[in-house]
């Protein structure tokens, strides 16, 4: 659990995650036979297996959702853009830390006019967040260019709490629990493919990292490690999001109505196959929404089969996402009997 934690408040907006990569190298150090960083800022952890064995590519994006500095007025408030997708509404009011480029890090929170002096007609709309801004106390813009610069990268400040129910709340579980899931798997596996243990970079703003790996590394088979919407909370109906927590994780049959992945029926019957004989609980997903890493994978060079599990999270782009430990552990093992079964 402490390992979970760790990846959950270790700040990694997309382009910054070299606290995510600093985790991943120590805690494969031991595991793997050769770790390294591509110029992308990648992190590979390569466990050798038997020559003209299969070769497997596990990948986990490493980036979360967050905020850049943008602008600094003359009051020394600071003007922000976002970085991947987020629901303006869940903005309002956050603590927030600006990553100084130019002294230590910097708390702040975001603002906006106040509902006393809106008109009813402002107060039934939701507030973008462009009309928003950050307050961090500086008196003016000298001051806050003292503090902060153009480009600082801003994390949304959270705490990280064990619920009920072996469940976990915290920031950036997407997708820090494929980061978890990754390095566990490479730790157990035992087989004779070679296995790739891959963090990738800048996902959240175009499945970036993913490319340029899938390119070097060219493996026979790869997984995409990720978190999908759990319905199972008031205000979503079943047939929208049926994957719930508790159940096993996704095996995503298609996602982004098929223009994301597809997935090829040997590698569905691989992860099917695992589960059914080592009695591992699974769900299977078919997809309207977002899409993964595996969609830039699976179209690389001639193409990649590729497959995408997901542990099932509530409340995904926010600081509070919730989800279970279960579910955690479950991905783990499906994907390890998968694997061992080449």
């Amino acid at each position: 659990m402490e390992l979970m934690k760790e990846l959950s408040l270790a700040p990694g907006v997309s382009g910054s995650e070299e606290e995510i990569v600093n985790i991943i190298t120590r805690e494969l150090k031991d595991v793997a036979d050769k770790i390294e960083t591509d110029s992308m800022g990648n992190v590979i952890a390569t466990k050798k297996g038997q020559k003209k064995a299969p070769t497997v590519m596990l990948a986990a994006h490493m980036d979360e959702i967050g905020l850049m500095v943008k602008y600094i007025d003359d009051n020394g408030f600071i003007i922000f853009t976002t970085i991947g997708g987020i629901n303006d509404q869940m903005l309002m009011n956050q603590t927030v830390t600006i990553h100084s480029t130019v002294g230590e890090p910097v708390v702040g929170v975001i603002g906006s006019k106040p509902p006393h002096v809106t008109s009813p007609e402002e107060r039934n709309k939701i507030v973008k967040y462009k009309d928003m801004f950050i307050d961090i106390g500086a008196k003016d813009k000298e001051e806050a260019e003292k503090m902060v610069k153009i480009g600082d990268k801003i994390t949304f400040n959270s705490i990280f709490a064990e619920y009920p129910n072996n469940r976990v709340m915290g920031k950036a579980l997407d997708n820090r629990v494929g980061c978890y899931v990754m390095m566990e798997v490479l730790k157990r596996v035992d087989t004779r493919a070679t296995v790739y243990g891959v963090g990738t970079v800048q996902e959240e703003v175009g499945l970036k990292g993913a490319k340029t790996v899938s390119f070097k590394l060219n493996p026979d088979l790869a997984f995409a490690l990720d978190v999908t919407l759990s319905g199972d909370h008031p205000g979503i109906k079943k047939d929208e999001a049926p994957v719930v927590m508790g159940e096993g994780p996704a095996v995503i049959l298609a996602d982004a109505s098929g223009r994301g992945i597809l997935t090829q029926d040997s590698v569905k019957n691989l992860l099917i196959k695992a589960g059914d004989e080592n009695d591992i609980p699974y769900q299977l997903e078919v997809s309207d929404g977002g899409t993964t890493d595996g969609t830039a994978i699976h179209l690389t060079r001639e193409g990649i089969p590729t497959g995408v599990v997901s542990v099932p999270t509530r409340y995904i782009h926010t600081p509070v996402s919730v989800c279970s430990m279960d579910d955690v552990e479950n991905t783990i093992r499906l994907i390890t009997e998968a694997i061992n079964s080449l």
